[in-house]
């Protein structure tokens, strides 16, 4: 019988092989990358993008331009996000979380501890495992798998884990049976992302996807 390991360096060889680098997380900086994690909850990725540009088009995508503006003017920008009052509070916690405790530097919160600074993340209203995972692999390099409805959703298909099973339980496959190595972890759950936008979706596409007859 194949060992979880093997099985899983093969669903991403078969992954990679079909999709290439998918060079995600998109963005010009790692505040970027964690302001977008923080938007795309409930939303697809086209709509972040929307917001985003609008942040920019005000040079405000910055931690002391979004700190100090007023809520209303936040949330009138991050608009095509959805949610928007919702996620302009939760910008906000984590804007004053973020200064408060590293002074807005992306280089001071990268030189705490993982596990203590994904406690502390969790610790902010409006951010979930998912949220902060995003933002420890993809803004700030550590070695942290993410899960998301895609990874369950193929996950449970291909019976690597059941359907009740949990995020932390997902997540410690990964990090039992893969290398802690945030260039893996990065590209395979982009990978995962893909998969399940093209082929693992909720009607799946089963004939063609890249995994068709894995065992």
């Amino acid at each position: 019988m194949k060992s979880q390991k093997k099985y899983l360096m093969e669903i991403y060889d078969l992954l990679y092989k079909a999709f290439g680098p998918q060079h995600w997380w998109p963005g010009e900086t790692p505040f970027e990358i964690a302001v977008g994690a923080i938007l795309t909850q409930n939303t697809n990725w086209g709509n972040v993008e929307k917001a985003i540009n609008n942040l920019k088009k005000q040079n405000a995508l910055n931690v002391k331009a979004m700190h100090n503006m007023a809520d209303k003017k936040l949330a009138l920008l991050i608009k095509p996000a959805g949610y928007y009052n919702i996620k302009t509070k939760r910008l906000k916690n984590f804007l004053d979380f973020f200064t408060n405790h590293y002074k807005g530097s992306i280089e001071k919160m990268k030189t705490e501890d993982k596990e203590a600074l994904r406690e502390k993340l969790l610790n902010i209203n409006g951010i979930g495992p998912e949220t902060a995972d995003s933002i420890l692999l993809y803004a700030l390099e550590k070695p942290i798998f993410v899960i998301d409805a895609y990874t369950k959703r193929a996950l449970i298909r291909h019976n690597v884990v059941s359907e009740k099973a949990d995020y932390h339980e997902m997540q410690e496959i990964f990090r039992k049976n893969l290398p802690q190595d945030t260039t893996l972890f990065n590209e395979f759950h982009a990978l995962f992302v893909k998969l399940g936008k093209d082929f693992c979706r909720t009607k799946p596409r089963c004939e063609a996807c890249p995994l068709k007859g894995i065992q």
